[in-house]
């Protein structure tokens, strides 16, 4: 079964800014929780873009596991996608999309994913999407802080 999260973020910069933070790899473990205690495992810098793969190590509830992206998409400043190559989902999508707006950037965040080992797996839904939910949380804050720090 598949599942869709999708939220929100006005970023009071302008779109060609906020699209350059998200371009640098290094920056998603400034605005992921600290208790999924984030890692990325791919040398540094890594040069964005189509194609390119992206490892990671996170845990989750005490859980350790490795989570593999490939950006399958690259429009810059406007969007880009990426995809969970290895990871703990069966499916997983993230969406950035990125539209100018007088009172700065609206950057929307869109995912579709399924969970695994279906039909057991959607037991976990609840926890999974509440997780999913706090996570995107935190990120929000996190860039919020960010962007009023460049102010």
């Amino acid at each position: 079964m598949s599942h869709t999260f999708q939220t929100l973020t006005l970023i009071p910069h302008p779109i060609n800014d906020v699209f350059r933070f998200f371009s640098k790899a290094a920056n998603l473990q400034r605005i992921t929780p600290p208790e999924l205690r984030f890692q990325i495992l791919t040398p540094q810098p890594v040069s964005m873009g189509k194609g390119v793969l992206i490892d990671y190590r996170l845990q989750l509830y005490g859980v350790p596991f490795k989570w593999s992206s490939l950006i399958t998409l690259w429009d810059p400043p406007f969007r880009f996608m990426d995809v969970q190559n290895k990871g703990p989902y069966k499916e997983w999508i993230h969406h950035h999309r990125f539209s100018e707006k007088r009172e700065g950037t609206k950057m929307i965040d869109e995912v579709f994913y399924q969970l695994p080992l279906w039909p057991f797996g959607e037991i976990f839904y609840p926890l999974i999407h509440n997780q999913i939910r706090r996570i995107f949380r935190f990120r929000e804050k996190a860039i919020q802080e960010v962007f009023r720090a460049k102010t």
